[in-house]
């Protein structure tokens, strides 16, 4: 996986995309070599991940342009989709996911961003679908999580105009959570991590498929699997020991391997 390093710290792991003289463009071996990184993270003990870019200029500038200046129609939807399947794959992570943007994140690095649970970015970091530019659209899911991220007005603007945008801006639309100085942001990257980590595990995986199956369905659906999911948290390790020890004061001790008992 030389074009993704994956370091496990305790409880969160690290995914950083390492193709540094290319800005972290998304070439097809970048892409594969995300995915392997993915598959190969220990679910049964991470409970967070963080994704970020080599150097401190760029998380992803974007897919790279010369492995698509000759694709065919066919050859193009096939690459669409190796990057939406991976994308896919890692908003459907049953843990939380921090984009940790310190630069670009253009065209598909802000694709792979929006993937994320959560976004957070350094004071030089500058998001934008430019692709209208190049005379195609977005082929990551750019049209489709950008609207339920921002609003279908603000989205189709920032695609239509092929703009680039600072992070104040994107913190502004909500695209990102925060805006950190460049030499802060994997330290709070990953105390936003460790954060997650410490809680219920069952419990913020459930959260997760809560938020993510629910946008989908129309609210009284959406309220009713959440019920369903939320009788899962119960009778388990957590909500035991949680429950218990919040009436008796004490401090809870979560299982330090995911199980679903």
């Amino acid at each position: 996986m030389a074009f993704a390093i994956l370091e496990t710290k305790g409880a969160i792991a690290v995914l950083t995309v390492n193709n540094p003289k290319a800005l972290n463009a998304l070439s097809p071996a970048v892409l594969t070599d995300i995915n392997a990184a993915i598959d190969s993270i220990d679910l049964d003990t991470v409970r967070c991940l963080i994704i970020t870019g080599a150097g401190d200029k760029s998380f992803v500038a974007g897919a790279d342009i010369s492995a698509m200046v000759h694709m065919s129609k066919a050859d193009a939807c096939a690459y669409s989709k190796m990057g939406n399947d991976l994308f896919l794959k890692i908003e459907a992570l049953p843990i939380p996911v921090i984009a940790a943007i310190n630069g670009f994140a253009l065209g598909g690095g802000c694709e792979l961003s929006m993937s994320c649970d959560i976004r957070i970015c350094s004071e030089n970091a500058m998001f934008g679908q430019p692709e209208v530019q190049l005379g195609i659209t977005p082929g990551y899911g750019g049209t489709q999580r950008m609207a339920r991220l921002v609003g279908a007005g603000i989205a189709k603007e920032l695609i239509y105009t092929a703009r680039n945008m600072k992070a104040d801006d994107a913190l502004r639309i909500g695209l990102v959570n925060a805006v950190y100085p460049q030499d802060e942001l994997m330290a709070a990257a990953e105390k936003l991590a460790n954060k997650i980590a410490k809680n219920a595990p069952i419990a913020v995986r459930l959260s997760k498929q809560m938020i993510n199956d629910g946008l989908a369905l129309p609210i009284a659906e959406a309220v009713a699997m959440e019920s369903n999911l939320f009788g899962n948290s119960f009778e388990t390790h957590d909500q035991v020991e949680g429950m218990s020890c919040f009436l008796s004061r004490e401090k809870p001790k979560p299982k330090a391997v995911f199980t679903n008992n």
